[in-house]
Parts: C-alpha cells; structure tokens; sequence
C-alpha cells in the first residue's frame, strides 16, 4: 500500500507541475468569476473545516490501515462535522449522533443514493445488487421482496427451526471437540451461512468443516469493499489500478458468479424443495411478473447480485459479531458466569436456550448491544452521496459531496458514553444510563445496522441470529483460552474492512456444562 501510494505520489508530482501552468491561467478567470459570484456567496455557509492532504490524492494517503480510528482521531481536531479530499471528491464526515441524525433522518430523502465505486461496478453486478443499487424503482421491489419473504415477522417465525436447528448442530460439534481448541469464528460462520441458506435457497450450502474457502472469499470480499481504492478519486488513474485493487475484485466476482450460478441451475433443476418456500423460488417465480414495470423487472442478474449480498453481508457479520461477543466476555469471566446464571434460571441445564427464550434474558440483550457498541459489524457506514446542495450544523455541504458516518467513533463518544472504552453491559439493563436504546436506527448514538431508508435490510434477521448463537455458546459451554494465554492476554485488535474483523482469530476449548441429552440434535 505505501509503495503503491509513493509511486502515485511521485507521478503526481510530474503532473503537478502542469496543473501549476493550467491553474495559474485558470485562476485568473475564476477570479473574475468569483467577483460576481460574491454577493450570492456572501450569505451562503463555510464548508466544514478541512486537513491540509496531498497534492492531487488530498487526504486519503493520510488514512492509515484503520480509517475509522483515523478518522476519530481527525474529529478530535475538526469537530464533528468535517471534510476532506479524496482526489476530486469531497468527502464529508460525520463523528457525532446529532450530526448524523440530521444527514440520516432530517436530509434522508437527499442522501438516499451511493456514490460511484469499483466494488459496485465490478463485484456486484454493476449496482443490481440491493446494497449498491441506485434508490428507485428496482431497489424498492428488491428490498420488499427480502422484507416479505425473508426479514418479516412471519418469515422469521417460518425459519425459527432453521436457525434453532443450525445452532445444536454447531453445539454438538463443539461437544465433539472437548478437550481440542477451536476456532471459534469459522465454526459460527458454517452455523450462519447454512442457516441463511436454507432459508434463501432450500438447503444447506456447506457441511461442517467445507465452508473454509466460502469463508475465506468473504473476508476477502469485505476487506476489498473497505479500500478506499484511489481510482475511485482520482479518475485518470483509474486505468492504471494502482493498487491492483480492480483485479482482485473481478477475480472474487469471478468466483462468486461460478458459486451462484450453480446453486440457481440446481434449483432450477430440482424445481425448488418441495415443501418450502425459499427466497429463490419465490425470486425465480416472479421473474417475468412486474406488471410490465421495465425498471422493476428481475433478471438472473438481479437474483445473483441479491444473493451475493445475503450470502457475504448476512453471514460474515453475525459470525464476526459473535466472535467479538464471546471474546469479551471470556475477558470479562464475572459477566459470563452472569448470562450463565440468567439463562440458566430461564431455561434450566436440561435444554439449550431457544428463539423464544430470548426475550426474557435483559443481561443477554445488553451484552450483544453493548458488542455492537464496542464493536459495530460495519465501522464506516456505506457512503451516501448528497443529491442536492444542503445545510448541517452551520456549514454548507455541496451537492454530489460524499458522505461517511462514523459509526464507531459515534460509539465511543465520551460525552455520550460514560468510559467508553470498558465493556459495560449494565449501561443498557433497567435503571442504566441507556436502558431505552435500541439498535434499530432510532438512537443514533448506536446505529451499527445505520439509519434512514438504507438502513441494513437484514436487521431483523441478524440480531436474531446473533443473540441465539451468542446465548446457546454460553449457555452450552465454559470456555478456556489457550495455553499462556489469560483473559487480560486476548489480543484485541481490529483488521479494518467493511466488516470489522478480529485482526487475531479467537480460538478457546469448550467445556460442556448442561446434561449430555441437551446437545442431542
């Protein structure tokens, strides 16, 4: 990355030199300009303050291999609100929740649209994805669709065994491997991906143990969609893909569209699963029936691109989030010999915990709050881009500017959270200082799934699956660390993507702790 970068510098160097000739002929004109363009100006908003960058890439060198804790860093400096230059776009960035309520709900309606970008065009689909899609017709229909059949009330009834049922098997397979250390985070991901896949296509996608390379493909997914690729910037040196990012990205695509495209012509030869009524029956079943509604009409295209989505978004970010869960709370042995007693109390030692179970168990519920606080699957909000012109906090904010939402610097913020830092679930428990926070976009001092009318689709379906898996690995087991490691040893660090990833995979022994016929599948 810093070869990279020094290389484009020195380049830029060269091709500063011509823009000093053209500017310094330019300027002169603007001047003239901006003399009758005073007395508009005279009334309109400074922009946000802004770090001095680079000549050409502007600030994003300055990023680091974390940006979101760059970015905090920045927001001690410039405020809540501040800007910088990505090449020729300017970025804004918002630190606080007030400042993004007023982008994500008081100005939803003129950030409703992503910015350009290479992961869009070259991993899904070229935007028919439901993530990256422009707001419209299309992206309407695909988030109904996933809303009806997947994420609603009744749908995630529907697949309650499904998830229940993907869990005991990760349970009885930890209990095969007592006494043996375990890496935590890829056994989840198999108990995720096949979960959401039944429910998505029928049947399960991956056997125990065969989802490494999926695993690994999806890490590598979310990692590329995190970089800020200077082509993305700076467009005359798109075609140079400096950072070798766009060949990585069609290589993944690659990939994945060999991966769905069997799955869709297995379906289609199998007829659907008889008894079920999976996500892609419904998708394939109402290909040509939009009511002649061109924008709104599903192509395999569509179908793959949605399904690229659910199969990287919906599975790398629960899996991560309980890996962190569980992390902290071997930190913290007094909390987890806490939930141990909750649940106990609920459920018993005859039984692993279940879906309906969950409502009863406040601790549970303000440790997996108190994880996505600490640890939000996605740091940095996906970029919005302002359609028009608008005001936010006393500063003006151009029309096409891009816009990122710290979400993680939002979540530590200590004039909202008192030590910010320390895992306290007893922060959101009955009588806490945020006992009325809820995770759904309606505080935006936590807004890990977002807010607005992009809010994450899968929301429903994520804490769901979340806060089962979390509550059956403690209910179900004590855990130890590896030799010479201790609970105040754990490393902790982050690996920067668009999902935030343990930089270090966490790896305990399980120890059974309820009766032998509760981990019966």
């Amino acid at each position: 990355m810093a070869s990279s970068l020094l290389l484009i510098f020195t380049t830029s160097l060269i091709s500063f030199l011509f823009f000093i000739i053209f500017f310094s002929f330019a300027n002169n004109n603007k001047k003239k300009k901006n003399n009758n363009n005073n007395a508009n100006k005279a009334h309109q908003p400074p922009l946000p303050p802004c770090p001095i960058g680079w000549p050409i890439l502007g600030n994003l060198p300055q990023l680091g291999s974390k940006p979101h804790q760059t970015l905090h860093n920045l927001s001690k400096t410039y405020g809540p609100l501040f800007r910088l230059r990505f090449g020729s776009v300017t970025v804004l960035v918002a630190s606080s929740a007030s400042i993004a309520s007023q982008f994500l709900r008081t100005l939803d309606a003129n950030f409703s649209n992503r910015p350009p970008n290479s992961g869009a065009e070259h991993i899904a689909y070229n935007y028919q994805d439901i993530v990256f899609a422009p707001y419209g017709s299309r992206w309407r229909m695909l988030r109904r669709l996933c809303s009806l059949h997947l994420f609603s009330a009744k749908a995630l009834d529907e697949f309650r065994h499904v998830r229940e049922g993907e869990v005991k098997l990760l349970a009885s397979e930890l209990v095969r491997a007592q006494g043996k250390e375990v890496s935590l985070g890829n056994l989840v991901n198999v108990c995720a991906t096949n979960a959401l896949s039944r429910a998505v296509v029928g049947r399960r996608v991956f056997e125990q143990g065969g989802v490494g390379e999926f695993k690994e493909m999806v890490v590598e997914l979310m990692k590329l969609a995190g970089v800020f690729n200077i082509g993305d910037f700076v467009p005359w040196l798109r075609p140079l893909d400096v950072q070798g990012v766009v060949k990585r990205m069609k290589r993944l695509h690659k990939w994945y569209d060999e991966f769905l495209n069997k799955i869709m012509e297995e379906h289609r030869m199998e007829g659907g699963r008889k008894g079920t009524r999976d996500l892609l029956s419904v998708l394939l079943g109402l290909k040509e029936d939009v009511n002649g509604d061109e924008d709104a009409k599903l192509t395999d295209t569509n179908i793959k691109a949605l399904l690229l989505n659910l199969f990287t978004a919906g599975t790398d970010t629960s899996a991560s989030t309980v890996e962190w869960a569980m992390a902290e709370l071997i930190r913290h042995p007094d909390i987890l010999a806490a939930v141990q007693a909750e649940i106990d109390a609920v459920t018993g030692r005859s039984r692993l915990v279940s879906e309906p179970d969950l409502a009863k168990l406040p601790l549970l519920q303000a440790i997996i709050k108190e994880t996505f606080r600490l640890h939000p699957s996605t740091p940095l909000s996906l970029p919005r881009t302002a359609a028009e012109p608008c005001e936010v906090g006393g500063f003006h904010v151009p029309g096409g500017a891009t816009l990122l939402v710290n979400v993680w610097a939002i979540a530590r913020d200590p004039e909202v959270w008192s030590d910010p830092l320390e895992f306290k679930p007893s922060r959101f428990l009955p009588g806490g200082s945020h006992a009325d926070v809820d995770l759904k976009g309606a505080h935006f001092e936590l807004i890990p799934f977002g807010a607005g009318r992009r809010i994450c689709a899968g929301l429903s379906l994520g804490l769901r699956m979340v806060t089962l898996m979390v509550a059956s690995l403690v209910h179900g087991f004590d855990w130890a660390l590896a030799d010479g490691l201790t609970p105040k040893t754990l490393n902790m660090d982050e690996d920067f993507g668009l999902t935030l990833q343990r930089a270090v995979p966490l790896s305990a022994h399980p120890i059974p702790r309820l009766t032998s016929e509760a981990y019966m599948v």
